[in-house]
């Protein structure tokens, strides 16, 4: 009777609790057959309701998963059986995801189990954002000091090399052409680092992502991405995001150019998608804010190369870090920055053929409260 005069006057019933639930949710039968899941679960396993029904817990998980044993134990125990840190990565789901797992008899003989997933790599990835902005405030520091304690006796160097030129024989003269074009190597290598150092707000508007990923791939398609096929898959209602216009390109122009060269210029399967949508759910607390900023927009580039390598796949965004043989590892540590001065985050997950590098970003909002839906 307390359940009725709780529910009933809204209309509110169990189908519509679980729907609204943001954690997984399934009903398994003896045979470990799936009879039910919420829509949260459909798109973690990216499955409808009716091929999740056709499904058992054997054909969603990795073989000898943890997750059918803790089943198992709820059923044969009638009691509530919890498993924290569960690996279930697998082609379908991705790779890197971890999952507490909360498994509870239900009925009086326990022939059906309720399983809940709660995602652990989301909270994973928040700490990670912290180190990443961590690392970009000391290369900050770093970029600063070098500018003025490297560059200045750089150019005494080159300018001495320049000097001697005119009257060294040919043999010598290219002793100092190395001296000019190493120091100028190190300079650019300083320039770049610069960018860390320039903690001015830049000026945010209303700025139209699609815009920005077309510019980004005109750029791509002329010059270093000529042999890649383009996929756009764009949520054309998108609402506007609140950034600089300039550094969003900077931002995608580096991601695209990373994803063209991981993929190769001698690959003639070549694919690289874009995409946008709208993900409600994802809260950020943020320098500046005291509360939590919700990040809804989501904009990924995604590449069918090789893939990133294990061991630097969760130290991407860190200074210095890189697999490219003449690679400085500074370029995506300059994404990381940016992204994070704009109050979003960026991840990503890598497997063979399917890499992606995602940001979320906060949309923006008049001063009026009202949404906005204006373009760059």
């Amino acid at each position: 009777m307390k359940d009725d005069v709780l529910f009933s006057p809204a209309g509110v019933d169990a189908a519509q609790v679980l729907g609204a639930l943001p954690h997984p949710v399934m009903t398994v039968d003896e045979d470990g057959r799936i009879v039910d899941a919420n829509a949260a679960c459909e798109a973690f396993f990216h499955m409808s309701q009716t091929q999740l029904r056709r499904s058992r817990l054997v054909d969603l998980f990795p073989f000898g998963s943890p997750i059918l044993s803790v089943a198992e134990d709820a059923r044969r125990r009638r009691s509530i059986v919890n498993e924290y840190r569960v690996d279930v990565s697998t082609p379908r789901i991705g790779a890197d995801r971890l999952v507490d797992v909360n498994a509870a008899p239900l009925g009086p003989d326990a022939e059906f189990i309720v399983i809940m997933l709660q995602e652990r790599t989301i909270a994973d990835k928040m700490d990670r954002q912290l180190t990443h902005r961590g690392a970009a405030r000391s290369v900050s520091a770093l970029a600063a000091m070098l500018a003025h304690e490297i560059k200045n006796p750089l150019s005494g160097i080159r300018g001495a090399a320049q000097l001697l030129e005119p009257g060294l024989e040919d043999g010598d003269r290219a002793l100092t052409r190395l001296i000019c074009d190493e120091t100028d190597r190190i300079v650019k290598l300083v320039d770049r680092m610069e960018a860390f150092s320039d903690e001015r707000p830049a000026e945010r508007e209303a700025v139209n992502i699609h815009f920005v990923l077309d510019h980004v791939k005109r750029i791509a398609q002329a010059g270093f991405g000529r042999h890649i096929r383009f996929v756009e898959t764009y949520d054309p209602s998108l609402p506007p995001v609140h950034a600089n216009r300039d550094q969003l390109i900077q931002v995608f122009l580096n991601l695209v150019k990373n994803a063209v060269e991981a993929i190769g210029e001698d690959a003639i399967d070549g694919e690289l998608e874009l995409t946008t949508a709208f993900r409600p759910g994802v809260r950020m607390r943020v320098a500046g804010s005291p509360h939590p900023v919700a990040l809804p927009l989501e904009f990924c580039v995604r590449d069918n190369g090789p893939g990133v390598a294990p061991e630097i796949v969760n130290h991407l965004f860190d200074p210095f870090v890189t697999n490219k043989p003449s690679g400085t590892g500074l370029g995506l540590a300059l994404v990381a920055k940016i992204v994070g001065g704009h109050g979003g985050i960026i991840e990503c997950e890598s497997q063979p053929r399917r890499t992606t590098f995602r940001v979320l970003m906060p949309m923006y909002s008049p001063r009026d409260g009202r949404q906005g839906a204006g373009e760059a």
